[in-house]
């Protein structure tokens, strides 16, 4: 059986960057951007996406609601 993998969609002109998400990550996929957005925020943004899991707890601590997650299930290798 193979393991669920997840990916990350973050809104980051709506992303405040209160690193919340950054915190409760189990996984560490997601850090704060260096640059920042036209609100002068620096957004959240997924930085090692082979890791997420679909867990969707950023999208859950999210004050802003500024994540879509997605779960699959990768293709077998032949």
């Amino acid at each position: 059986m193979s393991k669920v993998r997840g990916a990350v969609v973050i809104d980051t002109e709506a992303c405040k960057g209160c690193n919340l998400c950054v915190v409760a990550c189990p996984t560490d996929v997601l850090k704060l951007h260096e640059h920042v957005n036209l609100k002068g925020y620096n957004p959240a943004y997924p930085a090692n996406h082979d890791a997420c899991t679909g867990c969707k707890i950023c999208a859950l601590v999210c004050p802003d609601m500024c994540f879509t997650v997605y779960q699959y299930k990768p293709e077998k290798s032949a």
